[in-house]
C-alpha cells in the first residue's frame, strides 16, 4: 500500500499484504495499528484522497475524524451521473498523482513484472528503496506556477456549484428525440477558433486533450454525424461512437457563438458535468476548433515510417544485370 502526497512524494510504503486483503482492509489495518505512527501525521484539516476500493473503510476514517474524498459511483439504476455527482472530477484531478506515482515504481524492470514467491521476504524493502530513490532524484509529479494552479483550483470549485443549463434545455425541449429540427453539415465556418491554451482551460486539464487526436482519427472522420439546429443558431448535435464499446453511440450537444464555447452536454455517464467535460465533447471541440484551422496538425498517431528506410525496396532486375556485366571473366 502506497501513500503519497499531492506532489507525488512517497510518504509511506506498507506491506506486503496477503493477496486476499483488499484496499479497505489494508487501510483500516494501517490506521488501527498506527503503522509508522501515521496517526500522528494527520492534522485536523488534512484530507485523504482515495479510490473507490477504499469505500468500505470510509466509515472507520470518519470515526477517527479523518476527512476522505473519493470519486462517486453511478447510482443503481441510473445511466448517467447528475451534474452534482459528476463533479467528482475535483477528486480525480488530484488522484492522478497516486496512479502516476505507482507507475514510477513499475518503471523499474525488477518491479514491473510478476515475481517468484521466493522474493516475498525482500519485496517490501525493494519497493521502499525504489521509492526513496524516486523521492531523492526525481522531480515532483505536480509542479508549476503556484498562482496558476490556485486559479485553476478556484475555477473548478466555482464550476462545481453550477448547473448544466444545456442539459436542461435538451431535456425540456426533447432535443434528444426530435430529428426534423436538425440538419447535417460537412463544414462549420462560424465555429470559434480555439488554441491549445483555450481548450486546456475548457477541459480543466490535458488528459482529454491528449486523447482527442486519436479519438478524432478513429471515430469522427467518417462515422460521426454533426448536425446544426435549424432554428437555434450556435447549437450543434453530434452522434459519436463510444471509446470503449463499439456498438454504443452517444449524442452530445455544444452551444457556441462566434467567439466562445458556451455550454456542452453528452449522454454518456459523465457527460453532465461542467467541471471540465467528457472525452467525447473534448474530442469534438478539439476537432472543430483546432486542427481544421491548422493544416499541419495531424489526426491520430503520426506515421513515423517517413523517417526510416525499407530494405525491400530494391530493383532486383537492375542489380542482377549489373552483376552479370561486371562479373569475373573466365
Amino acid at each position: 500500500m502506497i501513500i503519497v502526497s499531492t506532489t507525488g512524494y512517497f510518504v509511506s510504503v506498507s506491506g506486503p499484504y496477503i493477496a486476499k486483503n483488499n484496499d479497505a482492509m489494508i487501510l483500516t489495518h494501517i490506521m488501527c495499528c498506527n503503522i509508522e505512527g501515521i496517526q500522528s501525521w494527520v492534522q485536523e484539516e488534512d484530507i485523504f484522497v482515495v479510490d473507490r476500493g477504499i469505500r468500505d473503510s470510509l466509515e472507520y476514517l470518519e470515526q477517527m475524524g479523518i476527512k476522505a474524498k473519493m470519486p462517486l459511483f453511478l447510482a443503481k439504476g441510473d445511466k448517467q451521473m447528475s451534474t452534482e455527482n459528476a463533479t467528482s472530477r475535483l477528486v480525480t484531478k488530484i488522484r492522478w498523482v497516486v496512479e502516476s506515482a505507482n507507475a514510477r515504481i513499475k518503471q523499474w524492470h525488477y518491479l514491473g513484472h510478476i515475481l517468484p514467491s521466493s522474493q516475498i521476504p525482500y519485496i517490501g524493502d525493494f519497493v521502499r528503496i525504489v521509492c526513496a530513490i524516486c523521492n531523492k532524484y526525481l522531480k515532483p509529479l505536480a509542479y508549476g506556477n503556484t498562482e496558476e494552479n490556485q486559479a485553476l483550483g478556484a475555477k473548478m470549485v466555482f464550476l462545481s456549484k453550477q448547473v448544466n443549463t444545456l442539459q436542461h434545455h435538451v431535456e425540456d425541449n426533447h432535443l434528444d428525440r426530435r430529428s426534423v429540427c436538425w440538419t447535417e453539415i460537412n463544414d462549420l465556418p462560424d465555429f470559434p477558433h480555439e488554441d491549445e491554451d483555450q481548450l486546456r482551460s475548457l477541459t480543466c486539464g490535458i488528459y482529454q486533450l491528449r486523447l482527442s487526436p486519436s479519438y478524432a482519427k478513429e471515430h469522427i472522420e467518417g462515422d460521426c454525424s454533426i448536425q446544426v439546429h435549424r432554428e437555434e443558431p450556435g447549437l450543434l448535435r453530434v452522434k459519436i461512437q463510444s471509446r470503449h464499446v463499439s456498438a454504443r453511440c452517444y449524442l452530445l450537444w455544444v452551444q457556441y457563438d462566434a467567439c466562445d464555447i458556451k455550454a456542452w452536454y453528452c449522454k454518456c455517464r459523465a457527460g453532465a458535468r461542467v467541471v471540465g467535460m467528457c472525452s467525447h465533447v473534448a474530442a469534438i471541440l478539439w476537432y472543430l476548433g483546432y486542427p481544421r484551422h491548422h493544416k499541419d496538425e495531424r489526426l491520430g498517431v503520426r506515421d513515423w515510417g517517413e523517417f526510416v528506410e525499407d530494405a525491400t525496396l530494391v530493383d532486383v532486375s537492375d542489380s542482377s544485370s549489373d552483376s552479370d556485366e561486371n562479373g569475373p571473366e573466365e
